[in-house]
């Protein structure tokens, strides 16, 4: 008993810890005005490690021993572990899918930075792979992805034609 006892703590620590890993994924992220979309991609791609780090780390064969313990003794704890590992899983999946989403538009980013303002010419491709990601990402499609993803491509026009006023 006094080991199951031990063992729901130490779960109860991962639980807490994992809960702040989630409230902070959710925070609102603050970013300069001016970012370009690049940093949409860093964002995701900095997400899914982390919640791939969290997701190996949950599936070592510490946890899982651990967790088969105090399944065996029917514990209580293990009802907010499997909601909580429910949530990690759809995370680092929504991280996934938005980055294999966002490498999409990767070959407009270059173009879209480094061009004169005479830029025309990747905007169609480019909307039309925005339209793509909005129909067909399950996660991606959401007003507030697309609001910032589109604010971050405006950006980065208005970067690349201050850039160009300068030099010229």
């Amino acid at each position: 008993r006094e080991l199951i006892e031990k063992l729901e703590e130490v779960v109860m620590i991962w639980t807490k810890q994992i809960r702040q890993v989630l409230v902070e994924s959710e925070q609102i992220r603050r970013e300069a005005d001016d970012v370009g979309p690049s940093a949409e991609m860093e964002h995701w791609k900095s997400r899914m490690s982390s919640f791939n780090s969290l997701l190996d780390e949950i599936k070592s064969s510490r946890v899982k021993k651990i967790i088969s313990i105090l399944q065996a003794a029917r514990s209580k704890t293990l009802k907010q572990w499997k909601e909580l590992d429910g949530s990690i899983t759809i995370a680092a999946n929504e991280a996934k899918d938005n980055v294999r989403y966002l490498y999409t538009l990767d070959k407009f980013f270059g173009p879209l930075a480094n061009a004169s303002p005479v830029m025309m010419e990747h905007i169609p491709s480019l909307i039309n792979t925005v339209y793509m990601i909005f129909c067909t990402s399950p996660y991606y499609n959401t007003s507030e992805h697309m609001t910032s993803l589109f604010l971050k491509i405006t950006n980065q026009m208005i970067n690349t034609c201050k850039t160009y006023l300068c030099e010229g």
